[in-house]
């Protein structure tokens, strides 16, 4: 099993499990995991998903480049494969709860797409971060030049593109590829995790759809955004913890 979803309480964690390959992610396992992410999205329980690696140590090396070679005549392959490699991207980055990678080492190529494709991310000291293809002669996908350029701005992002460079954990927090450095990245994202599943959900992910239409070129409200401001005072959520915050102000 090479992709696997566990579920604690309100967090779910989905690990890549290839250590063999130091996780990189073959095509049958860029088609499971938008199944996965949805299935979380789906259980009404987990408020939560964190993206890690089932072997501390290290995140995903990126794409299976050995199968990208035995492969690469093949036209219908490579249609294949880039449309499954999108569809895991986008299924992180449009996923309706918050999406924490917990980066345990190195996170490169198609990994670090992943990780960007997450909500927050959190690296230990020891990772190693990079985008690679240019050392490959490929080409980043749009979709995912995107996420890189919303995370660190046009010119990092050249730079890292360019470069195809890897670099260290503290210079990624500097440029704003990651949001934190902590020694034990995964119990950070469970931290991080709980503190946000015991807050009202709808807030949460109201936000979250709010910051992707954002990213997506929205600059200003619509119809619909200020509906979500405006309902959530009706929600039965809202009188319930304004009545909880008197309660605990009496």
């Amino acid at each position: 099993m090479t992709l696997r979803l566990e579920t604690e309480g309100a967090v779910a964690r989905l690990l890549i499990d290839r250590p063999n390959k130091r996780n990189a992610m073959s095509q049958a396992m860029w088609a499971a995991l938008p199944a996965l992410v949805d299935q979380a999205m789906r259980d009404d329980g987990i408020k939560v998903l964190i993206l890690t690696s089932a072997t501390p140590g290290f995140f995903c090396a990126g794409a299976d480049i050995g199968e990208f070679a035995d492969h690469s005549t093949s036209e219908e392959w490579r249609a294949v494969n880039q449309t499954a490699i999108r569809a895991s991207h986008a299924a992180l980055a449009h996923a309706s709860k918050p999406v924490i990678a917990a980066i345990d080492g190195d996170c490169i190529g198609g990994g670090c797409g992943l990780a960007m494709a997450c909500d927050i991310r959190i690296a230990a000291p020891h990772a190693r971060l990079g985008i690679t293809p240019a050392k490959l002669g490929i080409v980043y996908s749009l979709f995912d030049t995107k996420l890189l350029v919303d995370l660190v701005g046009p010119g990092q992002a050249k730079r890292l593109l360019f470069s195809a460079a890897l670099i260290d954990a503290p210079e990624a927090l500097s440029i704003g590829l990651i949001e934190e450095i902590a020694e034990d990245p995964l119990a950070r994202a469970l931290a991080i995790a709980e503190t946000i599943a015991i807050n009202a959900q709808h807030s949460v992910r109201a936000t979250k759809a709010i910051v992707r239409r954002i990213l997506d070129g929205q600059a200003d409200d619509d119809s619909e955004t200020l509906a979500l401001f405006r309902d959530a005072f009706a929600r039965e959520e809202f009188a319930d913890r304004v009545a909880a915050f008197r309660n605990r102000r009496n």
